[in-house]
């Protein structure tokens, strides 16, 4: 079966978004945590976070167009603080339902039956329910003139998770975390790790470390 651009271009477009969305696969699920200057807390549903850089640590987050009020978004400029929350497999309906267009002055976190947290001097709430919870300043906002979504830039100040779910080497255990994955839109996976690698070198057959 082949697609092509025009065929992708004509398909009626909450077809064509689930379609294009999930190309690239499994996804993360996370649950963003901001609060408004005024105290207004919000929750949303995302599965666009990515790894953007190591020294300073860095997650890059895309916000769709700002066509219908996107209230996290307008958090995280205004604050410049915000949570990213691993979902787990318990709360994922929860999770899936901070999606809906709630009104400004309803808080996900009560409507969805999920329990804010906070850091000591950090604004922004975390989810009590998560594994592992991620705070982040912002460093950076852009919206993209391509499709005007607007990236978001973020460095990690503070990081919450079980100890057990942090190897050796420093790299994370995220089935240990029960975190889930995401594709498309609607779809939530639990995981299983197949093997681990070898650091790749020209010289060196590929190499397993650890079974699954």
């Amino acid at each position: 079966m082949l697609v092509d651009a025009e065929q992708i271009a004509n398909w009626e477009s909450r077809y064509r978004a689930a379609f294009v969305n999930s190309l690239t696969g499994y996804k993360s699920a996370n649950l963003v945590g901001t609060r408004s200057l005024e105290g207004q807390e919000n929750l949303a549903i995302m599965s666009s976070a990515v790894h953007l850089g190591s020294h300073p640590p860095l997650i890059m987050l895309i916000v769709r167009p700002d066509e219908s009020p996107r209230h996290t978004l307008e958090n995280i400029i205004a604050s410049e603080v915000y949570t990213l929350n691993h979902v787990t497999p318990d709360m994922v309906p929860l999770a899936h339902q901070t999606a809906a267009r709630y009104p400004r002055e309803t808080s996900e976190f009560s409507a969805c039956g999920l329990t804010p947290g906070y850091q000591p001097g950090f604004a922004a709430p975390h989810v009590r329910e998560a594994n592992i919870s991620i705070g982040l300043y912002l460093r950076e906002h852009q919206e993209l003139k391509i499709n005007r979504t607007h990236m978001v830039i973020g460095e990690v100040v503070w990081v919450w998770l079980p100890e057990a779910a942090v190897r050796e080497d420093g790299s994370l255990e995220l089935e240990a975390a029960q975190t889930v994955a995401l594709s498309g839109l609607d779809t939530y996976h639990d995981t299983r790790t197949l093997k681990r690698m070898a650091y790749a070198k020209p010289d060196q057959p590929p190499r397993e470390i650890e079974a699954g």
